[in-house]
């Protein structure tokens, strides 16, 4: 059995690394008002942003990152997922980029987040310090005071007491409560999503990866991805090797998730790899970068890999992040600091006290519009979808026409002069179209299994998308949910994979039968099931 060309299967049920370049969300946001804004708690603009299925916080790491370009602005980050794996992922890279640097240097922090962001296999040190950090989260999750003392821009309120169990469930995994490779033996599960993903195909794997890469992601524009980083990664899944490569055998367990499976004619939990095995952690850090030399060709081929232009890109956003970790020296505004010489107060332009991210309840999206609470609120909002080579042109083309006709029934129009993309389609609502106004960036590609959004036709059809009022913060209607219900599928129909992914945790405490979703019993082979 072959898998068939634009089945989706590639891109998997759950996304564990972004799948489009890192954006500075105030680049993307409306001018500040200062009419609207002048009431704020401390004087100082924010700016509120909506993200639905933003998987890694890249963009957020580069918004926080980029203050310097800058008015001083306070920041909160509304994050949706539809997994707890994804959420706990978020504190664990935060909690990375914002440690202490007298405690782990600039290059050792840089490297272990590539290395946890997207390998499967750890060095051991990195393993070392993941375990510590899940230990650590793991007893703050149940003591929102705690919490809010150690981490004050993590704020868990708005989750359920159940999801924030299986949250602490989640990072008890991490920190190695099932001791031993066993309990999630990474590279076994990788080469089964492998054999199934590409079937008569998988003795020529080599051919199948250069084909993808050459004629696909390159095509694309990604011509930095270096054919040996990608065949390894489509190997073994290690995307990043910065050391010797027997220096990676620890299993990322990060990137462990449960789903139920079909097993002896019963649905049961199993812990696998279901994410990503087409396209690869390469897109988010390293396609662009800022320092055009490090895009520079010769004879035709780039100077520079993917691998180390990532390298490169988040060792810069870390360096910036420093100060966003130090605590401040004010008790009174956190935006201020007292001076040098006089002992006046001069603003901060950032701190651990200016931005806060807040993790909303799973599956939410379809009901956060009816909240008076978020009436008005966000700025911006970001939908996200991919940047897949497993999808036809013909599939790609189809998928774009239709994320504008979508945008187009929800009253929204083309952004004038925004600028050229490929990757993000830009969309905005003025204040006289609708109750709300919003600009949004549409990502035209294939949507990811986890992407969530408030519209239920835009569920599987939209990709990437950022909305921000442009001209006053009016409440969030029903107008962009209603009109999009009952639409019809895409020309090219897009096959997605199973709904049947659940969080391990939920899985477990699910009475068999009990779920309505499709099992896939073919994912993995059948003695690999029982790693529960």
């Amino acid at each position: 059995m072959t898998t068939p060309a634009g089945s989706g299967v590639g891109f998997g049920s759950v996304s564990w690394w972004g799948l489009s370049p890192a954006l500075d969300l105030q680049a993307e946001s409306p001018p500040v008002d200062p009419d609207l804004q002048a009431d704020t708690e401390h004087g100082t603009p924010q700016l509120d942003v909506l993200l639905l299925g933003s998987v890694d916080g890249r963009h957020l790491l580069r918004t926080l990152a980029s203050v310097e370009l800058w008015s001083p602005r306070r920041f909160r980050f509304y994050v949706l997922e539809n997994n707890l794996e994804a959420v706990a992922r978020h504190m664990l890279i935060f909690s990375l980029a914002l440690e202490d640097p007298e405690k782990m240097g600039l290059q050792e922090r840089s490297e272990a987040f590539l290395e946890v962001w997207g390998n499967t296999l750890l060095r051991p040190p990195v393993a070392a310090f993941v375990r510590a950090q899940a230990d650590r989260l793991a007893h703050l999750v149940p003591e929102p005071d705690s919490l809010a003392e150690q981490l004050p821009w993590i704020n868990l309120g708005a989750l359920k007491f159940r999801e924030r169990d299986v949250l602490e469930a989640v990072f008890r995994f991490w920190a190695g409560g099932e001791k031993g490779p066993e309990a999630f033996p990474m590279s076994r599960l990788w080469d089964s999503r492998l054999r199934h993903y590409l079937g008569s195909r998988y003795d020529a794997r080599r051919g199948v990866s250069d084909w993808d890469l050459h004629m696909k992601l390159h095509d694309r524009g990604a011509r930095v991805i270096h054919i040996r980083e990608f065949r390894r990664w489509r190997d073994t899944g290690v995307a990043f090797e910065l050391r010797d490569s027997s220096a990676y055998h620890v299993p990322n367990r990060t990137l462990a998730s449960g789903r139920l499976l079909s097993h002896c004619g019963e649905r049961v939990a199993a812990r696998g790899y279901w994410g990503d095995i087409a396209t690869g952690p390469f897109v988010a850090f390293g396609v662009e970068a800022d320092d055009e030399n490090l895009l520079r060709t010769s004879n035709g081929q780039p100077i520079k890999t993917a691998g180390e232009i990532t390298l490169h890109n988040v060792t810069k956003l870390f360096r910036a992040l420093t100060a966003w970790g130090r605590p401040r020296a004010s008790q009174g505004n956190p935006l201020e600091v007292p001076g040098e010489e006089d002992g006046t107060r001069e603003p901060a332009a950032r701190g651990p006290a200016s931005f806060t991210i807040y993790f909303l309840p799973l599956h939410s999206s379809q009901t956060l519009h009816h909240k008076t609470c978020y009436k008005g609120q966000f700025q911006l909002l970001y939908v996200a979808c991919g940047y897949l080579v497993d999808l036809r042109q013909e599939q790609l083309q189809a998928f774009t026409a239709r994320v504008r006709e979508l945008a187009q029934a929800a009253g929204f129009a083309p952004q004038p002069r925004a600028r050229p993309s490929e990757t993000f389609a830009r969309f905005y609502k003025s204040r006289d179209s609708a109750p709300v106004c919003t600009d949004s960036v549409a990502e035209p590609g294939p949507p990811t299994p986890e992407v969530l959004v408030p519209p239920p036709g835009f569920v599987g059809l939209l990709p990437e998308v950022l909305v921000s009022p442009q001209e006053a913060r009016n409440p969030l209607s029903e107008d962009l949910t209603q009109p999009l219900q009952g639409r019809t599928p895409p020309p090219v129909p897009l096959q997605l994979p199973s709904e049947c992914q659940v969080s391990f945790s939920d899985a477990l405490a699910l009475p068999t039968g009990s779920q309505t979703s499709k099992p896939e019993s073919d994912w993995i082979p059948r003695n690999q099931v029982p790693h529960l």
